[in-house]
This record gives C-alpha cells, structure tokens and sequence, in this order.
C-alpha cells in the first residue's frame, strides 16, 4: 500500500514488524526478499515518487578538507533513491578487500569474501546481468592487449553494467508497493530515533514532512538504509538518551568518511593508442550485458609495494589546466543545473545513451584520431580506493534544516598512501610498456608535488572528484571499539537497530558499491528472517 504522509490527518500511529527507513536500492532489495519470506514491512522514504526541491532541500550542508561536492547534491530524496541517476556499473569487492592489511591502518572486515559469494551471485540474479568475472574472461580472450598487460604486477579487472533504467523507482517496485504485507510511506523525512531509558533498544521512529505532518512507527526491527551521509546524520541527531548519539559511545559514528577518489595519474606516450583505446575507451556486450575493463595492481604486488587496491581506465583527454572542450562543459552545465525530476533524467539519459551509441559503434576511431592529432593525451583516470582515515568525518553543526534537523558538514581527508598508491600505479604501468616495446608512463605533476596530497583534475572525468560513493560512516566491526555494526549490521549494545547499505564498509576497495550494497541486503534479510520466521510468528 502507498502512503502518503502529506494526506494524513494529524500525526499518525504505525506498527509494524521491520521498518526499513530508505527506499534506495538497500531498502528496496531487503524489503522485497523480507515480504517474499512472509514478513509485515514498513518502507519510509524521505521523498515522493519523484524529485521535489523542497524535500531535497533538507540534504544541504557543508564541507571543508578535500574538495567535495555540494552534499545538497549527493543524494537524491525520492523512490528509488539515487538510482535513478546510477550508471549502472556494477563490481565485487576482491578478497584482498576484506583482509585486514598490515600496511593499511583500520582495514579488515568482519567477513570474508568466501561468505560473500553467495549473496554476489544472488545480486546478479537480482539485475539479470552477468557477474564481471565473466566478462572479464571473455575480454580477454577476445582482445590480445588485455593479456599483455598483464606483467609488472598489472591485473585487468572488469565492471558489468545494469542498463535498465529507474530500476529501483516506483513504476518499477510496484511488487513492493502493492504488497498486502507492505507499507510504503511517502513525504516521511526520520528526524529522530526513540532510545529506550537503558539505550539497549528503540522504541520509535519519527517521521516529518516539510508541510508540518508528522507520525510515529513502533517496529520490532528497524533498519537504517540512508546511505553513508544521512544515515550517521540521523544516529547523531538523535542524542536525548545518549548525548553522543545512538551507537557513538566510542566515537566512531560519522568517522572513516570514504570516496572513490579520482585523479589523473599520468599520460601514456605509446605507438599502440588503438589498441589501447579499443580495449580501455569503450565498453563491450558479451552476451547480454555490458563490461568495461580497467586495470589494478596484483594482490602480490599491492602487498610488496604497500599500496591500496585502486584502478585505472585509460581515455583520450584533453591536457591538464586546457579550457574544458565546449561539449563537455555543455553536458555538465545540463547534469547539474536542471534538477533529476523525470523529465530531466529523460533528457540526460539521452544525452547518454546517444554517447553510448556513439562509443558502441564509432570508437575507437574517434578518441584514437584526437589523440593521434595530438588534440587529446591518452590518459590514465585513476579510480582509487581511499585509505580508511578516521580523521576524514561527518559531523553535525548548528545549522537546522526545515525539519529541525542538525544539518551535516563533511570533513574529508585523504592520506599519503592515496598518493603512493597512484605513484606505484604509474610506474607499474611504465615498466609493463617499457617491457612490451610499447611506449612509456609519464606520471602526472601533482605526484611529485609534495605540497599536494591529492589533485582533483576538472578535465579527467565528468565526475572530477570521485564517484558520488559514501561508505564507511559507520563501519562494521566485531569489536564495538572498532565499529559502530557487527558483521550482521547490527548497532553494537542496540537490540533492535540496523544500518543497511555502504555505511557499514571498512574499506572500498575500488569496486563500485551499488553491487555490494545488494549483496549485503540480501545477506541481512537471510539474518532478520533466521531471527524471527515469519510462519513461526
């Protein structure tokens, strides 16, 4: 059933069994495999069924540190979440990811990726795509270049792409929506979390609307699916039992903000750029789906060099500091000034999918024509993992929101081992050219600045300065003093409070996190159904 709290009168009583607050993609996928198994659910969503401006209003906030993004931005407030702008990329994190590393302080998850696997081959069912190991080897069996490159500690890696469009909003989860068990709630911001008097257990959820509605849910179970922003902004926030906020007994609620860096690494100067751009510039249908590869360092070689599990694609760009091409400036004007409402996303999709069509079937002649002209370099885009810093934070400041709300400012903060990282990176990449007779790695000047820690490059990708990923705020750990969750995403010393999604990551690895995400879901509502049976209850 779809709610809608602007259209209720006075403030609002629900009880329900689990309330999942976020109808994103973690929110969507739990709720579904949970009303599958029998159970009641209760999904609440801060926006409507599509972009309002006064919803997303409530995201504003500040930054300082790293140059980030406008967090008013970041995160869309409607169904679906921000899906409905995703470009669909799609990959797993490696075991090396989920290891604790000497060399990288605070790493190790509580899981292992054998536990994983599993739920990754569930997530690929889930998109009906196939997972990137098998385009990986298809890739390399049918471009020679990728097999090549692998030398000098260099790997191929691989993303899948979802390419069905607004997956997650409500045309398309009308199965969750019209379930008789379920209750999606609409126009219902969480502005506060009702800590029992002992703190061992939450008792209610408040909801808002901008209009003035109001409603409380009392829920057996209640899973926080807000993403890595919003989620701790809301745990922080609420401080009437615990003046810390809830689950920030040590501290570590907001801390361990991290990105998906991006960065120019360097330029290739190369005699085999077609070869090169046909491999990296475009992306491939194997089958049904679409995969692009890209290029890490081996798990041997990330712990002989002590460098964190980053990536690279490589591209025809323009060179550093040039005035931006007129199309480019073009399309980001259009991205960023029009508002996502639906009209706009069919517009941008477009946009897109016109380029795809123009990749697909033209590159890479075009790009490898610009770089041979020398119009273009041949770059490499860096895609790093950030080091878990437990100075890189979210925290709340005196500003209020319409709804009273604290709003959030992010402090994000990289480390040198970022910067080492693309360093080995370029000179892993130099070695292996070097050795195959084809070329050289020329390593961007930002590496050998020491003034500069990390140099955002406005020409190297549509996304400058990392993928719009937010993990880490509240990460998983066995040990409550090293983390807010257990391995199940359950709140330490809270009985009853979860947190679904990329908050609960120790690390990133380069892997995109939407995949991940899923897998995570899946593998929480297998957990939430073994606690509490519905054909037992």
């Amino acid at each position: 059933m779809l709610l809608d709290l602007r259209e209720l009168a006075g403030t609002s009583s629900f009880e329900t069994g689990l309330c999942i607050v976020g109808a994103g993609a973690a929110g969507v996928t739990l709720a579904r495999q949970m009303l599958a198994r029998g159970h009641e659910v209760m999904l609440v969503e801060s926006g409507g069924v599509d972009f309002e401006a006064d919803v997303q209003a409530l995201a504003a906030g500040s930054t300082s540190g790293q140059p980030y993004y406008d967090l008013g931005d970041v995160n869309l407030r409607m169904v679906g979440g921000t899906t409905p702008i995703w470009g669909g990329r799609c990959a797993e994190l490696e075991s090396i990811d989920f290891a604790q590393r000497s060399w990288v302080p605070h790493s190790g998850w509580p899981i292992t990726r054998d536990e994983m696997e599993p739920y990754y081959v569930r997530a690929a069912g889930e998109l009906s795509i196939a997972r990137p190991d098998a385009g990986r080897d298809a890739l390399m069996r049918t471009l020679p270049i990728l097999r090549r490159l692998e030398t000098d500690g260099l790997r191929v890696g691989c993303w899948s792409f979802d390419d069905r469009r607004n997956r997650y909003t409500l045309p398309n989860i009308r199965d969750v929506a019209d379930h008789p068990k379920a209750r999606l709630l609409v126009h219902a911001t969480a502005t506060g979390l009702a800590l029992s008097d002992d703190g061992r257990r939450i008792l209610s959820v408040t909801v808002r609307d901008v209009g003035g509605r109001e409603a409380v849910i009392r829920a057996g179970r209640i899973v926080l699916a807000l993403g890595g922003l919003e989620t701790p902004r809301l745990m922080l926030a609420s401080n009437e039992v615990a003046p810390a906020g809830i689950g920030n007994g040590r501290d570590l609620v907001g801390r361990f903000f991290m990105e998906h860096p991006h960065a120019r690494g360097g330029r290739l100067e190369t005699t085999a750029s077609w070869p090169l751009l046909a491999a990296f510039g475009r992306s491939h249908r194997v089958g049904g789906t679409r995969h692009a590869a890209l290029l890490g360092l081996q798990e041997e070689e990330q712990t002989r060099s002590q460098t964190l599990n980053s990536a690279f694609t490589l591209g025809a760009r323009q060179g550093e500091r040039e005035a931006q091409f007129w199309a480019m400036k073009s399309y980001n004007a259009m991205k960023h000034r029009l508002n996502p409402s639906a009209l706009n996303r069919r517009l941008w999709r477009g946009v897109k999918d016109t380029a795809l069509w123009v990749h697909e079937r033209v590159d890479p002649l075009r790009p490898w024509a610009l770089v041979r002209s020398g119009a273009r370099q041949l770059a490499m885009i860096m895609r790093a993992e950030q080091a878990p810093n437990p100075d890189s934070r979210l925290t709340l400041t005196a500003d209020r929101d319409a709804l009273g709300m604290p709003r959030a400012e992010l402090d994000w903060r990289l480390t040198e081992l970022d910067k080492h990282t693309v360093r080995v990176m370029v000179a892993r990449m130099d070695s292996a050219l070097k050795r195959l007779g084809l070329g050289a790695a020329v390593p961007s000047p930002w590496l050998e600045d020491p003034a500069t820690l990390w140099y955002s490059d406005p020409l190297i990708s549509a996304h400058p300065l990392g993928g719009y990923h937010h993990m880490g705020t509240v990460r998983m750990a066995d040990d409550p003093a090293r983390g807010v969750v257990d391995r199940n995403g359950k709140v330490h010393g809270v009985e009853n409070l979860y947190v679904a999604g990329s908050a609960v990551f120790p690390t990133s690895g380069w892997a995109n996190p939407t995949f991940t995400i899923l897998a995570l879901a899946l593998r929480m509502g297998d957990h939430l159904d073994q606690l509490a049976p519905a054909a037992a209850r």
